[in-house]
C-alpha cells in the first residue's frame, strides 16, 4: 500500500486548529461560487428558459462569470441548451427530483398497489409523470418477480410519443381505460398503461412492462383491465385526499404537470 503525504503548505491549518488567512479566503471564494451556481440554476428553473445575458442579469453576474457557471452546469447535465440556444432545466435535475419525490403522497398511495401488481402479475410496474419538453420520467417502480422481466430505474426519462405511459399522460386513452404499445420505445417490450387522476385530471401514469413474447392479446386485455381497475382505486383515494390537501402539489411544482 502506498501512502501519500501532503507537502508542507502555508495554507494548511495552524497547529492550534485555526484556518490561515489564505485558507479562509479560499473557502469564502468557493462558497460564493456555489451560491452563484445555485442562484443562476434557480433563475433558469423559475423562468423556464433564459439566454446567457438574461441569466447573468437575473442574478447580477458578469457575462463571463455567468457563462462559466452555465457551461459547467450544462456539462454536468443540470442544464441544457434548447433549439433557440437558451438554457433550460436538464435531465439531471429531473432525475434528482424523481428521487426527492420518492416520499411524495402520490407515490406513497401508489406504491402498495404497484407492489401488489408486481407480485400478482410477475411483471414490473412503473409510475411516471410528465417531465420537461416532450418527455416523461419514472418516479416509482416495483420490480417484477418473473425470471425474465423488464428492469429500469427511478429517474429514467423516456419520450411521450410512442410510449403507452406517454399517451396516457397526454390524455389519449382508449375505450377500455388503458393504452398499449409494443416494441416502439424498447425492442421486445410491451407496455400497458392506465391513468392516475385526481378530480378527473391525469397526474400520472401507471404502466406494466413485459416481454412481448408473453403479451398475447388475451393477456394484454386481462392485465390492462386489472391495471385500470387498480389505478381507478388509487385515483379515488387521491381525489378524497386532495379535498383536504393536494397530494400532487409537489409534483406540479417540481415538474409543472399540465392539466389533463
Amino acid at each position: 500500500m502506498i501512502i501519500r503525504t501532503a507537502a508542507p503548505s502555508s495554507t494548511r491549518q495552524s497547529f492550534d486548529g485555526r484556518l490561515s488567512d489564505e485558507e479562509v479566503q479560499h473557502v469564502e471564494t468557493n462558497t460564493r461560487t456555489v451560491e452563484r451556481a445555485f442562484d443562476i440554476l434557480a433563475a433558469v428553473c423559475d423562468a423556464g428558459s433564459l439566454s446567457m445575458v438574461e441569466a447573468a442579469r437575473a442574478v447580477d453576474l458578469s457575462p463571463s462569470t455567468a457563462t462559466r457557471l452555465l457551461r459547467t452546469m450544462t456539462q454536468l447535465g443540470f442544464l441544457r441548451r434548447d433549439d433557440t440556444n437558451s438554457y433550460v432545466p436538464g435531465v439531471r435535475l429531473i432525475q434528482l427530483g424523481a428521487h426527492v419525490l420518492s416520499n411524495d403522497e402520490l407515490i406513497r398511495l401508489c406504491q402498495p398497489v404497484m407492489n401488489q401488481l408486481a407480485q400478482s402479475t410477475g411483471e414490473s410496474i412503473y409510475l411516471s409523470i410528465r417531465g420537461v419538453d416532450d418527455t416523461a420520467v419514472y418516479v416509482a417502480m416495483a420490480e417484477g418477480t418473473s425470471s425474465v422481466r423488464h428492469v429500469s430505474w427511478i429517474g429514467r426519462t423516456f419520450p411521450l410519443a410512442g410510449s403507452a405511459a406517454g399517451q396516457v399522460l397526454l390524455g389519449h386513452l382508449g375505450d377500455e381505460g388503458f393504452e398499449v404499445e409494443s416494441n416502439l420505445i424498447e425492442p421486445d417490450v410491451t407496455a400497458i398503461a392506465a391513468p392516475v387522476t385526481t378530480n378527473g385530471r391525469v397526474v400520472a401514469a401507471m404502466s406494466l412492462l413485459a416481454p412481448t413474447y408473453r403479451a398475447d392479446e388475451t393477456t394484454i386485455r386481462t392485465l390492462g383491465h386489472e391495471l385500470a381497475e387498480r389505478t381507478g382505486s388509487v385515483s379515488a383515494l387521491l381525489t378524497r385526499s386532495a379535498d383536504a390537501s393536494d397530494p400532487v402539489a409537489g409534483l406540479e411544482e417540481a415538474y409543472e404537470v399540465p392539466a389533463g
